[in-house]
This record gives C-alpha cells, structure tokens and sequence, in this order.
C-alpha cells in the first residue's frame, strides 16, 4: 500500500511517501525551490518522493492532507457569530480552504500522464502533529502534544498514544496560541520574517526577565493547564494579518496591537541596534512561554501519570524549553520527532490514516535522512563538468576512496582550524543539518563563532551553534543525558567542560544537541570518531550548509555555497575540492588560538 503524505498551502510545504505503513521518503518543498519555508502545493517534493520510491501517482492508493476543513466546525461559527472578525479575515480563510480542496486537481495537473486511483483522506492538523510525534517515537505509552500557531482553528491539541491507538484529549482553539505569542513579540523586536522566532530565543539569555510581570498581562495562565491571551494586544482574531501562502514565502502583517506598545515601550525597527531592553524583553518572552508550557504539560502529566512525552507543532522547535522538560517536570524522557512543525504534518497525516486503515504503528523513523541522495559517479561528473570553474577559483579536486583516510583527513582540516562543507547521503527531513549537508567546524576554537557568522553564514552575531556528540559521551559533557538525534532539545554544557569548547557554548553555559548514532549516519559517527582521536573531543560544531537561504540540497548548490564563502574545504561524497594556496577562512595563525 502505497500513502503520499502532503502538507499543502501552509507554511513549510512538504511531502513524503508510505510504503506498507514504512517511510521511504519526505523532503520539503524549500529544498527545490530554494525560498525558505516555501507555502504552496509542494509538487517536486512530491514528485521526488514518488520517484525515491519507485513509484508513479498512478501506483499511490492514497493521499493524505493535513488539513480538515470539517474540524472544529461549530467552534468556528461560534466564533464567527459572537466574535464579529474583519470581512477580509473571513474570506482569507475561506480562499485557503478553497485551495486546499483542489488538491486532487494540483496532482492531476503536476501528473498530467498518470492514472489517479487514490482515494483522499483529510486529516485534522493537530491531529497529524501528534501522530507525527507518538507514532514514530520510541515510546509504547506516552502524552503526546501539539503546540503551534494554529491549524484547522486550533492552537494546542493534547492526548495519549498507547500502541498504535491515539486519542486526542483536549485541545486550545482560536484565538489564543502560545505560537501567535511568540510570533507577535518576534515582530515587536524587529524580527518581522517568518520563522524568526529562533533569533529572539537566541539573544534572549543575554538579557534577564524584567518584563515577565507584562507577559503575564498578556499571556494568562488558566487552573487546568490551559492557558489564553488578553487580547487587547493582538490583531489576529479580528483582522486579516496573513498573506503568501501560495508559491512563496509566508507573509505575515503585525500581530500585535498598539496597546502592545503603550504596555512595553516602542518596537525595535529591523534596522535598529538590540539595546538591553530588548535583551530583557526577549528573556521576558522566553521565560513566559516557558511558564505556560510547563504549565500546560505539567497539567497533562500529573492526570496522567506518564512519564515519556512526545512533542511536536511549530512552537516544539523551542529546543530550549524542550532541554529543560526534565527539570521542570516529573517526565523524564523527550522525543521531538525531526520535522516537529508544520512539515511534519505531512507524515503525520500519512501515519494516521495508515492506522486507521488498520495498519497500526509505523517502524524505522530512528533518523532523518530521507531527502534526495547522490551517487559517487554522477558527484564525479559534476566535479568534471565544473573543472575550469574550480581551477579558476584556485581550487582542486580529488577522490579519496578509504573511507577512514577520507575520515581522518577531514578530522586533521578540522582540527587545524578548517572550515569544511560536508555533503554526503541522503539530504535530512527537517530543519536541521545532522551530518548529511552540514558545516563542520572545531568546537574547541573561541573564534570559532566570530569566523562562521560573519564569513560563511553572515548572520546575527549573537546566534549559537550546535555541537553534534557521540552518542556514548553526551553524559560526560552535558548535564542531561538523553538521546536528541534530531538537534531539537537544548542541554547544559558541563561547567568543567565549557571552556574546552567555546565555539557550541551559548552565553548561559547551554548547548542544541545532536547526538550522533554509528547506525543512523556512520561516516559522521568516523569524522567525529577521528577528530576525538586527534583532539580527545568527542564532537564537532556543526551548522547548515547554506548561506541565507534553505539547507543545500544538490550537490550543485553545496559546489555554488562553497564557492561564494569563504568556506576552506567540501567534502562531496568521496570527493574533495581544497582552496590551494588561498586566504583560508580561519587561518590558526591569524585568528587567535585554541581555548584548550
């Protein structure tokens, strides 16, 4: 049986394919059309998924969309006739559904020679945001729980997954969301893209939560574990804020209301410098969605008595939270599926209508590297094909087909101070670099960040990197010791162990973790393997291979990144292309020592 899985007209379009209830592909649409968090019918992921899975839309029996307009139906005219929204919010939404329903219409015109046998199952957003979370996790029990913007007029859904049975047991609807929030205060500080939400979360440890007695006017805490907003200070669920969700990226209008700014002061404007008020107003936030989620999931555990918590919806990619479940809460185990927001509804929605077909629980989705792989030869090819652009840049290539030389080279790069683009196997689902299109870079290097941000990433200063660790030595460097395969739960470094690695130790002594597993990516687990062996640090920095846009996907655009930064070494499969004789990006000589 063969389910395509798709998330359509909403942010971070995506898609993947089922076979027999197992995964065999899923990517999103950003990848191939290069715009981050791309909205719109997501045809090439689709079309790459079919063909990784050797099959046409002729061959799929089913299409699952998570989306379903019939969910919440009564709240939504409730809401309609007793809340009196502006006439453009009504037929915004209205035009969003009336898109979604030509799916089977979209697949007809992207397949125009392929036989539509499938039979289409909508599936209630939040409902695929759990299943995504429960079904793949390593859990037999567990609480799972959505928290995102919103979808199919719901913010947060909660329930319990035992086996292959979820039941969604509660759920938050419109208007209040803890992801519209931290969206809108995003947008106060000067952060108005989608998706920005990762750059408050960033600055906000170097400021201290002075306003978090405002948030709490604005964000209300309710005796059962809910909780609603004042919303005096939005414009959401009155106005139409929302535009681009077809072809393109996201666009959101202002969130918040001008009371936000006669409770908090002006808003920073992108181009304005980040002062200390807004350091304490992005702690404030931070600090005041963290309240409300343990609030929430403290609630949920105590009623049921369940320890193993699985996450996912937007507001999951608040890895900081995440790190600290355990020591807020009685739960002692995480798992944040890799893509926890609102691509990962595709799969979901995919999952769940593979168990209500009777096939119970999905197995095998212990990594993410389910996007578009290249073989040796056709990365040969390129390299060929591409010579007089490479010596013209003073560049050279070669093979090297020892997997441990190739390993123990890399790691010698690396430990010299090198800047490495590293290319190889299938590309990941999600946000996340996870040893597949990745930057690798010396942890231990106190310049280290200074050297990524402002020559290969050109971003904020204040953004953190994330240290990828062997498995077996999470323990010995951080405070927790979980397994975070997919980079989404923020620990403690240590205290004896951060100065030793200045480059992934963020302000507050804390960590994004990506524990590495020799089964999952075993040519990553070497690389870390042979640096250990050089330096006795059992982990790499590791970043996205990309340059303000989406994670490479082809080796064409890992070759174009690689060119344009000022990036020293690519790793491309079995191939390395070297600058020869060129100003390397970090240079140990000229750009400080090693702080151990």
């Amino acid at each position: 049986m063969i389910i395509l899985g798709i998330n359509a007209f909403h942010a971070d379009s995506a898609a993947c394919v089922l076979r027999d209830g197992a995964l065999v592909a899923a990517a999103e649409e950003e990848r191939f059309r290069r715009i981050k968090h791309w909205a719109g019918f997501p045809s090439q992921a689709i079309a790459y998924c079919l063909e990784a899975a050797g099959v046409t839309l002729a061959d799929v029996d089913h299409v699952a969309v998570n989306h379903d307009s019939r969910a919440n139906r009564l709240r939504k005219a409730a809401y309609v006739a007793s809340g009196r929204p502006d006439l453009g919010l009504v037929l915004g939404r209205l035009r969003k559904r009336r898109a979604r329903a030509g799916v089977a219409e979209l697949l007809a015109d992207t397949f125009p020679t392929a036989t539509l046998k499938a039979r289409f199952h909508a599936v209630e957003h939040h409902l695929a945001h759990l299943a995504s979370a429960f079904d793949v996790s390593p859990f037999e029990e567990a609480v799972a729980v959505s928290v995102d913007g919103f979808g199919d007029f719901a913010s947060t859904a909660w329930g319990i997954g035992r086996d292959a049975d979820l039941q969604v047991e509660g759920r938050i609807f419109f208007p209040h969301s803890l992801g519209i929030f931290y969206q809108a205060l995003t947008q106060y500080l000067g952060f108005p893209h989608y998706g920005d939400e990762y750059k408050v979360m960033g600055f906000a440890p170097y400021g201290e939560p002075r306003e978090l007695a405002a948030m709490r006017e604005i964000v209300r805490l309710l005796p059962n574990g809910a909780f609603e907003l004042d919303l005096d200070y939005f414009r959401h669920h009155r106005e139409r804020t929302e535009d681009g969700w077809a072809d393109g990226a996201p666009q959101f209008g202002d969130l918040f209301s001008e009371a936000l700014e006669h409770l908090l002061g002006p808003r920073r404007a992108p181009d304005a410098p980040i002062g200390a008020r807004h350091r304490d107003i992005a702690r404030s936030v931070q600090a005041m969605y963290e309240e409300a989620f343990f609030h929430l999931i403290g609630a949920l555990q105590a009623r049921s008595g369940l320890t193993d918590l699985a996450l996912a919806g937007g507001c999951a990619a608040n890895s900081v939270a995440n790190g600290k479940v355990r020591r807020m809460t009685p739960f002692r185990r995480v798992y944040v599926q890799a893509a926890a927001g609102d691509s990962g509804g595709a799969l979901g929605a995919a999952l769940t209508v593979w168990r209500r077909l009777g096939g119970g629980r999905t197995v095998g989705v212990d990594h993410a590297y389910w996007g578009p792989g290249y073989g040796d030869d056709e990365l040969g090819e390129l390299l060929a094909a591409e010579a007089e652009r490479l010596a013209a840049a003073g560049c050279r290539a070669r093979r090297i087909a020892s997997n441990a030389q190739l390993c123990a080279e890399t790691a010698r790069a690396v430990a010299d101070g090198q800047v490495v683009g590293w290319f190889q196997g299938r590309m990941e689902w999600g946000p996340r670099a996870l040893g597949a299109r990745s930057i690798v870079c010396d942890p231990r290097r106190a310049d280290m960040k200074h050297i990524l941000n402002a020559k290969i990433k050109r971003r904020e200063s204040f953004r953190p990197f994330a240290p990828s660790v062997l498995d077996r030595a999470v323990h010995d460097w951080f405070e927790e010791d979980d397994d975070a395969p997919f980079m989404a739960q923020v620990f403690q470094v240590r205290e004896a162990k951060r100065a030793l690695i200045p480059a992934v130790v963020h302000v507050d002594g804390s960590g994004r973790v990506h524990t590495v597993h020799r089964a999952a990516n075993p040519r990553f687990y070497a690389l870390i393997e042979a640096f250990e062996a050089l330096t006795g640090t059992p982990m790499v920095l590791n970043t996205s291979f990309n340059e303000n846009e989406p994670i490479v996907c082809r080796p064409e655009e890992a070759l174009d990144c690689f060119l344009r930064t000022r990036m020293d070494r690519l790793v491309l499969g079995d191939h390395v292309i070297e600058r020869v004789g060129a100003d390397h990006a970090a240079e140990p000589a000229n750009l400080g020592v090693l702080a151990s």
